[in-house]
């Protein structure tokens, strides 16, 4: 049996979905980043300038909100691109270029639901202390 080989076009097409998926597997770790760095950082600035909190832990907790919107919709789309639910498939023994894709599907969705839980736990702080102390 001949083994296929991909030519130009495919090899593209192929490289840039896993580039693509390179890209996104950092953006559920990112959004979290961003927020903790937005959280500490407004509230520290709040704190030292004698701010309204309330009104900083209401945006930051609108912000925790939308961060939380951003990185379900990365983990939604990890998920699809895992594609387990079609294939039954949890583990990619083969090493084909379809199982790596996979693959990283899997890895995305995996850091996007630590990354959901690193922004509830930097987010309790807001709803738990009620100012600077």
């Amino acid at each position: 049996m001949a083994e296929h080989r991909p030519d130009r076009n495919e090899d593209r097409h192929e490289f840039s979905e896993e580039q693509a998926s390179l890209f996104r597997i950092t953006f559920g770790p990112l959004i979290w980043a961003l927020h903790f760095l937005a959280c500490y950082g407004l509230v520290a600035v709040a704190c030292a300038k004698g701010a309204d909190i309330a009104m900083v832990r209401i945006l930051l907790l609108l912000g925790s909100v939308v961060a939380l919107g951003g990185i379900g919709w990365v983990g939604y789309g990890a998920f699809r691109q895992w594609n387990v639910v079609e294939t039954g498939d949890f583990v990619h023994r083969r090493g084909h270029a379809e199982d790596r894709h996979h693959f990283l599907g899997h890895a995305a969705f995996l850091l996007s639901i630590i990354s959901a839980i690193g922004v509830i736990f930097v987010s309790l702080p807001l709803v738990m202390i009620g100012g600077c102390q």
